[in-house]
């Protein structure tokens, strides 16, 4: 997303919602198969392949003490790497998704960190760290979808893994198009 000179998104502010995130992209070219994989399941969708650190959530407060809060807290973590596994379905919500062969304490040591003070929230579901293939998949199609991600994913050949290296803070807007806010360096 394109930034103006401040730094702050060209989305006006009446058109963001007061939901955040924060987020680890997927680099390319595995960032960029898992974007088509996506599009090919769900067509109407707006991929940009990651792994949420922070789900997404309302912040009370003022959200660029909550982006410095991240900033701080990025600092002290070092760059790891994540594996991407076997395709899944999460139970209720029907969301497709890949497991985390690699990295998943990492995450879950990073969300416990970042899900703290104006960050925190009571999420809705246990976290479960992960990248989502599809998601608001009609009940009866969702075994199809698994099928059809499982098998584009296994006749993928490029690497399954990434370095996670930085994170960003992200913003959901009225036409549900998520804004980069802020990038962090892990470790830096």
């Amino acid at each position: 997303m394109g930034f103006e000179v401040n730094g702050v998104p060209r989305i006006p502010p009446e058109q963001r919602l007061n939901v955040f995130a924060l987020v680890i992209y997927v680099p390319d070219p595995l960032g960029r198969f898992l974007d088509d994989l996506r599009l090919q399941l769900v067509p109407d969708c707006n991929p940009h392949a990651h792994v949420s650190v922070l789900p997404p959530r309302p912040i009370a407060g003022d959200w660029m003490k909550a982006r410095d809060r991240v900033r701080s807290l990025t600092a002290d973590w070092t760059p790891f790497e994540i594996t991407l596994g076997n395709v899944g379905i999460f139970p209720i919500t029907n969301v497709v998704y890949l497991e985390l062969n690699g990295g998943a304490p990492e995450m879950h040591r990073l969300h416990a960190t970042m899900n703290t003070g104006l960050l925190e929230f009571d999420e809705p579901f246990t976290y479960h760290p992960h990248l989502t293939l599809a998601q608001e998949v009609q009940p009866g199609e969702v075994g199809e979808v698994r099928r059809r991600a499982q098998q584009m994913w296994e006749a993928f050949e490029g690497p399954r893994s990434f370095r996670a290296e930085r994170a960003t803070f992200v913003q959901n807007t009225l036409g549900n198009c998520w804004i980069d806010l802020a990038e962090y360096l892990l470790g830096q």
